[in-house]
């Protein structure tokens, strides 16, 4: 396994001197990313590539989320309730708000926990603009009091509190990820926002997991999927929170500047279709990459292609002029980052021919072609076809660069074809995904809600008809409880002001669900799964960057079972509440099902 430091000069001092592992494909993987490398011309494709971290300064990040949501970016009756809360004066009140999510995404058995970066610079920067005001007068209906509008001016979140699980840990159905407290009319207003924040970052994250999990460790993820996405704050959006998740590169050239992730890409389609005749190929010369005069570099390929029609056994008049004059345009502009699509027209009977003719080329000029991409067809086998082919051009030409060479695979790629793909012989290096994983095609939406639990230090429950939406009321304490061997096994749902539970101790407690009856469990070890990460209007733990986070998130999912990890069929993670959450839930139930003798007063 091949394992480089990184050295970088300037940005944030955490990312210097870390160590990255490249994995099975490491030897195979180069220069496909943005960037001239200082490393050694095989090991130029993974994170040596990383935008300078000095990008993903607070004040950038600030900025981007300041402009892609302000505080106005939330549903018209947020200003409504709090306008009624306002007229009568309850918008002081001090009220908790949690939010949370009812089912695992995808039918899988966890979700990944994002977005909280981004929900911690809104609430930094929550203030109602004049312009903003001047607008809610104008739609809110003619009988609101001005004042109402006054008060909206100076509201800020400085009375505004959040304790949070951390951001990439797994989580899991009906467990408190965030806890919101303050005013009550400004903790309602920011439901929206926070909703908006968190639901298609995790739910995007987990996606990008589940992918990670078909792919297995080794093999590389490329996100392509910008043109795909839902926007483009869908597309940003989804480039950070799937390299959070686990994918490895994206094409996003923005989401590389703001959060430091590594690029990738070289050539579409298009850029090979559009020559059509060797005629167009300008220059013609390239110097040795060690120095000396330039050479006529078409007719060094020319003749190369000759020799690999006879090793290969194919017909020199099946090849394409155009696809050949593309790639030795390519070569020429860019002779240490040669990569080309190679199904433009038939892999066989052309663009392998033509890349190993300019491949044979570049490395006779002392250069390092990186691979090719497939794009079309069976991935599997035909990835098989060219590295043999790169095999045998390798032994007959003596030329040790060609077992490096890396392949690339994309063509619409599911979970499911991955998983499949995983399954069969194939020589694919990287996985570039698109579609499926931005566009979450087999779940929308996470489905988080916020709701209220607690008003003036009274708790506060809905209670539903469908017995899956009653919420949980009270302030909360969530503990992760872990077996001997530090795998999680349970998350408990405390009211706040209990203790917290205890090593080696036994403790009664009740599963979420329907009919589900009372345990007992003794922990091996204990964690908070929460912690206060913004207290009046303060952000309080350092901000993580997305590199940070993906650390975070792969530590939390290997420590989880395999049979939670299932993609189908995952056996389900038990979460339960206390004893006294249990007690006041059933208080609750008994008093609202007594009625109440308001009426008989009048």
């Amino acid at each position: 396994m091949l394992t480089h430091k990184l050295h970088m000069s300037g940005g944030d001092s955490k990312y210097k001197g870390r160590s990255y592992s490249l994995g099975r494909a490491g030897e195979r993987l180069g220069n496909f990313m943005s960037q001239e490398s200082t490393y050694n011309i095989c090991n130029r494709f993974l994170i040596e590539k990383m935008a300078t971290p000095l990008n993903e300064t607070c004040a950038t990040l600030e900025r981007s989320l300041r402009e892609r949501v302000p505080p106005l970016l939330t549903d018209l009756y947020q200003f409504t309730m709090a306008y009624a809360y306002w007229r009568a004066g309850r918008h002081n009140e001090p009220a908790v708000f949690e939010l949370f999510f009812r089912d695992n995404p995808f039918g899988g058995g966890f979700s990944l926990f994002a977005g909280l970066s981004d929900c911690l610079l809104f609430l930094l920067n929550f203030r109602f603009t004049s312009e903003d005001v001047e607008y809610l007068r104008s739609v809110l209906p003619v009988d609101t009091d001005p004042d109402f509008f006054t008060y909206l001016k100076g509201l800020d979140c400085s009375a505004v509190s959040i304790s949070a699980v951390a951001e990439g840990t797994v989580v899991f159905a009906r467990v408190p990820l965030m806890e919101v407290s303050g005013p009550l009319a400004v903790v309602q207003l920011l439901e929206t926002s926070l909703l908006c924040l968190v639901n298609y970052s995790s739910l995007v994250c987990t996606n990008a997991a589940r992918f990670r999990l078909a792919a297995g460790p080794e093999r590389r993820l490329l996100e392509m999927g910008l043109r795909r996405a839902q926007g483009p704050d869908g597309g940003l959006t989804a480039s950070r929170y799937t390299h959070i998740g686990g994918f490895d590169l994206t094409s996003n050239a923005l989401a590389g500047h703001l959060f430091g992730i590594p690029v990738a890409g070289t050539m579409a389609h298009s850029y090979v279709t559009s020559f059509s005749s060797l005629e167009e190929v300008w220059p013609q010369i390239l110097a040795p990459c060690d120095g000396g005069d330039p050479i006529d570099f078409m007719c060094l390929v020319k003749g190369w292609l000759g020799h690999v029609c006879q090793l290969l056994g194919a017909k020199p008049q099946g090849v394409r002029e155009g696809e050949l004059a593309a790639f030795l345009s390519y070569a020429i502009a860019y002779p240490r980052n040669f990569l080309p699509v190679i199904d433009s027209y038939s892999v066989g009977c052309s663009g392998l021919l033509c890349f190993c003719a300019v491949a044979l080329a570049l490395c006779e000029l002392k250069y390092q072609p990186l691979g090719v991409r497939l794009d079309s067809g069976d991935l599997c086998r035909q990835s098989v076809e060219v590295r043999h082919a790169f095999r045998e051009c390798s032994k007959r030409f003596s030329v040790p660069a060609f077992e490096s060479f890396i392949i690339v695979g994309t063509n619409s790629v599911s979970e499911q074809s991955l998983v499949e793909l995983s399954k069969r012989d194939n020589e694919i290096d990287v996985v570039g995904v698109g579609t499926h994983l931005v566009t979450c095609t087999s779940q929308p939406s996470l489905g988080c809600v916020y709701k209220l639990v607690e008003v003036r230090g009274r708790p506060r429950m809905k209670l539903s008809e469908d017995p899956e939406k009653s919420t949980l009321p009270g302030r909360k304490a969530i503990y992760r409880l872990l077996d001997t061997e530090g795998h999680p096994q349970m998350d408990l749902i405390c009211l706040s002001e209990e203790p917290a539970p205890k090593v080696g101790v036994p403790l009664n407690c009740h599963p979420l669900g329907l009919d589900k009856a009372a345990l007992s469990i003794m922990p091996a070890k204990v964690t908070s799964l929460r912690s206060d990460v913004f207290s009046y209007g303060k952000i309080t733990l350092p901000l993580c960057s997305a590199t940070e986070s993906r650390v975070c998130a792969q530590s939390s999912l290997q420590a989880l079972y395999p049979h939670h990890k299932r993609l189908q069929e995952p056996e389900p993670y038990r979460v339960a509440v206390s004893e006294r959450v249990h007690s006041l839930v059933s208080d609750i139930k008994m008093g609202n099902s007594k009625g109440s003798n308001f009426l008989l007063s009048i």
